[in-house]
């Protein structure tokens, strides 16, 4: 019988070079998607590349789409409300564009004024040591590419360890979910990825302010 740090070791190798794709994943949530409430539990899949039209399967609330949304700050802008499960580019004239999003789950979400440091198209993906631990068949490191769970692009936060990014797991969008970062479908971040600059501001919020 194979040892069974092998066997993670052995999984690891073949998820990174591309040899072993994953089905998708069983998982656990509470709470209708978008509610407050609402958690997945639902591990990483390295190796999963999603279909095509990942938004398809999306509500029409989580959907992009224009939308009403006062505010004082200027175009241009990303304010994250991470109760309302939802991502604002400000447009000005009180309009944006809203995209759904994956939030942290309790004990990794966080709020503050931040910025675009950096872009990544198809970003590699190196799984920290405490993500490791609770999932030990993750790879060490994975290169960029459509079953990477970075998905097709990310905006890295400074001051931070997180990121904006796409998801190979288009069902956890509306859902407490990650470790920090904030995720979309890919076709949404591949959009707001040509949209917005370095340099961009980034407020999040906990709750919508009125």
């Amino acid at each position: 019988m194979m040892p069974k740090t092998l066997k993670t070791f052995t999984l690891a190798v073949l998820l990174q070079a591309g040899l072993l794709v994953l089905a998708p994943a069983a998982f656990a949530q509470s709470g209708p998607r978008g509610a407050p409430g609402a958690t997945m539990d639902i591990g990483d899949q390295p190796g999963y590349v999603p279909p095509a039209d990942d938004e398809a399967d999306l509500p029409p609330a989580f959907r992009r789409q224009p939308v009403y949304f006062r505010t004082s700050e200027p175009p241009g802008t990303i304010v994250v409300h991470t109760d309302e499960r939802f991502l604002y580019l400000i447009q000005g004239n009180n309009r944006a564009l809203r995209y759904g999003i994956g939030v942290g789950r309790e004990g990794f979400q966080w709020s503050g004024l931040k910025t675009i440091v950096r872009k990544a198209e198809w970003p590699d993906w190196t799984p920290p040591a405490e993500m490791i631990q609770r999932q030990p068949y993750l790879p060490r490191f994975m290169a960029g590419g459509p079953g990477n769970p970075m998905g097709a692009r990310a905006l890295y936060i400074g001051g931070t360890v997180y990121r904006i990014h796409g998801t190979n797991q288009p069902q956890t969008i509306g859902y407490a979910v990650s470790s920090g970062c904030f995720r979309l479908v890919n076709s949404d971040i591949i959009d707001l990825y040509g949209r917005v600059p370095v340099g961009t501001k980034v407020v999040v919020r906990q709750q919508a302010t009125l």
